[in-house]
């Protein structure tokens, strides 16, 4: 069952590595490969699942690089698995190229999540951390030639990187501590110690869920492909920053401040990004906003420790929520908008992506007996116990879930305007093919059943079984008035419309504030240091070659001159001995000073190909260079 957990992570990254290094030669087997090895990780994620396997290798002093297996990872891993194999099959009928590149960097994703999952050492969750940044910073602006897309990617990864240093910090606290860097071991540390941990891996959570002040990185990410944004906003990277804070739950508590801290965090974002969902005019922008919205319930719930709520939570999210990002994404290639205005009366044009929209959407407003009905109410249920404020402060956010779900369903349904603006973003196809239907059945299903695992019936015999602690589970009363009050916004919302609050439009300005305190200082010591490589390092490695080529020309025209010299005056019987010794000097000492010139131009002539100033080839650099260690380290330890 080790070799199983091994597959679950090495298969999709060898298949992502193999297609991203094949070249245009593997571009027709991209889409069969890509499909063939998500199938084959679902089939292991089932047998890792059921067989809870544990691997722990030596990789530091004082420390391992660990993967396991248990209950909250199987959950996880599964929705992973299976949230991907159905999105890598919506995008085979994507016209995204190249096709080799695109599927490849989607499983080396895949690889890094599920790393990510299982990682039971800080060692093991910074690798997954670090490669899952980088892939998502590639697939964010995989179009490299649209500068606008580019930028975007940029902006999410320094805001991620920054609030990823907290990890490093928590890395380093727990190093100094002496402690062995297992996260189960964390709540174990000296009370000041633990407090920087759990405000490390705090901040670096936070900036991977899009939780306050670091959401506004996910309205520049639906600028990458729809497959993308469907799996980024559902089972991967932003969900992993929720799964993160479940996993260290107890951490959390052992402390006087970052349960509660955590807790209204996630209240905080959900309500207030609930309202900025409600004022986009963009679909994609009013589901970028929901996922930071409803991933706020499942940072709630890691405050209040509802372990067990806030992971049936991201799994009814993660069906529901790729379901409406792929629908958005088929809108958005057969109309080429995806303004809110120009997609009325979408869902009448094609009524079977209409209907599995209606699903999602109904789901993510929190009506019974949809998924994320019951989900939502098992944290609020855990709140209502221990703090009622906070119970009120999510309750508000769960109408304002049905605010903005509403105001998309209207929208689809609603009869189309005179004249749309059509073809506003890309050229639309005017169609919407099946296989990009076929895959939208089975998340449709999850968003519909997957909230009976929040039910009190089935939550508890599931989270005992799964070793999962239980909390309060919601009462019958509290589950019926959560559906009325859903239906009833739902109802005011197609009566009335919904008002579109100004000041929440922009995402609150947080990234005009981010790229005066955070990007605009990056880029200046970023120029600074691309200066200081042109002046200094370039310009030095130039004047060693050239000096080096002057030294030699020097010594072979020197040489020459001696040698020839001490030729010439020898005596006439000497002259053969002479000539032989004045070809070995041409051919062997000129020429090997020569071939020394040649090979130091050579070498600053390669120096200076790896100089850029391009921030992804440095990193990519960095990435291959960090993945070699670790597999040398795995191998000699």
């Amino acid at each position: 069952m080790t070799a199983a957990l091994w597959a679950l992570v090495l298969v999709p990254a060898l298949a992502g590595a193999f297609l991203c290094l094949g070249g245009k030669s593997v571009n027709r087997l991209a889409v069969p490969i890509s499909i063939a090895i998500s199938v084959i990780t679902l089939i292991v994620a089932i047998a890792v699942a059921v067989g809870r396997p544990t691997v722990s290798v030596a990789f530091v002093a004082g420390s391992t690089f660990g993967l396991a297996v248990d209950g909250l990872s199987a959950l996880i891993v599964l929705s992973i698995a299976a949230v991907s194999m159905l999105v890598l099959i919506y995008a085979a009928a994507e016209p995204v190229t190249p096709r080799a590149r695109f599927h490849g960097l989607m499983l080396l994703f895949v690889a890094a999540v599920m790393i990510t999952a299982t990682a039971t050492t800080l060692p093991a969750l910074l690798f997954a951390w670090e490669l899952m940044g980088a892939a998502s910073y590639a697939l964010i602006g995989f179009s490299w030639k649209d500068t606008d897309r580019v930028s975007s990617g940029l902006t999410a990864f320094l805001t991620t990187r920054a609030a990823d240093t907290g990890l490093y910090l928590a890395a380093g606290a727990a190093l100094a501590a002496g402690s062995s860097l297992s996260l189960d071991s964390l709540s174990e540390l000296p009370a000041g110690y633990r407090d920087v941990v759990v405000a490390g891996i705090l901040v670096a959570a936070l900036g991977k869920s899009a939780q306050v002040p670091f959401t506004f990185w996910l309205s520049r990410a639906m600028v990458g492909p729809s497959p993308v944004s469907a799996l980024l906003h559902s089972a991967a990277m932003v969900a992993m920053g929720g799964y993160v804070l479940l996993r260290v739950s107890p951490l959390l508590q052992s402390t006087s401040w970052a349960a509660s801290t955590t807790a209204w965090i996630g209240a905080a974002t959900a309500l207030i990004f609930g309202a900025v969902a409600v004022a986009q005019r963009d679909l994609k922008q009013l589901l970028a906003a929901s996922t930071a919205a409803q991933l706020g319930f499942v940072v709630l719930a890691a405050g209040l420790g509802s372990v067990a709520g806030g992971a049936a939570q991201l799994v009814a999210h993660a069906a529901t929520k790729s379901l409406l990002f792929l629908v958005a994404g088929a809108w958005l290639a057969a109309l080429g908008t995806k303004n809110l205005n120009d997609l009325r009366g979408a869902a009448r044009r094609w009524p079977v992506t209409g209907a599995l929209f209606t699903v999602g959407a109904l789901s993510l407003a929190g009506v019974a007996p949809l998924s994320l009905w019951a989900t939502k109410d098992h944290v609020l249920a855990a709140a209502g116990t221990e703090r009622p404020l906070l119970f009120v402060v999510g309750l508000a956010a769960a109408g304002l879930s049905a605010a903005y779900a509403g105001k998309a369903l209207v929208v689809a349904w609603s009869e189309p305007i005179a004249e749309p603006n059509f073809d506003s973003e890309e050229a639309g196809t005017r169609r919407i093919a099946g296989w990009q239907q076929i895959p939208l059945v089975p998340l449709a299903v999850g968003a519909a059943v997957l909230g009976v695992l929040a039910t009190e019936r089935l939550l508890a015999p599931i989270a005992e079984a799964v070793g999962l602690p239980t909390s309060p589970a919601p009462g019958a009363l509290e589950l019926a008035g959560s559906t009325v009050l859903a239906v009833v916004v739902l109802l005011l919302v197609w009566r009335f419309a919904v008002p579109e609050p100004a000041w929440a439009r922009s995402w609150l300005g947080l990234e005009r504030a981010t790229h005066v305190v955070l990007v605009r200082p990056v880029l200046a010591i970023a120029h600074t240091l691309a200066g200081f490589d042109d002046r200094g390092i370039d310009r030095t490695v130039t004047a060693v070659a050239s000096a080096a080529g002057r030294a030699a020309g020097h010594l072979a025209r020197g040489d020459d001159r001696i040698v020839d010299g001490v030729v010439s005056a020898t005596s006439e019987a000497t002259l053969t001995v002479g000539g032989r010794a004045a070809r070995v000097d041409d051919r062997g000492v000129d020429g090997g000073v020569e071939t020394l010139a040649r090979q130091t131009r050579r070498l600053g002539t390669l120096t200076r190909r790896i100089q850029t100033g391009q921030l992804h080839q440095y990193y990519v650099l960095v990435v291959a260079v960090s993945a070699a260690a670790v597999l040398l380290v795995l191998v000699v330890r």
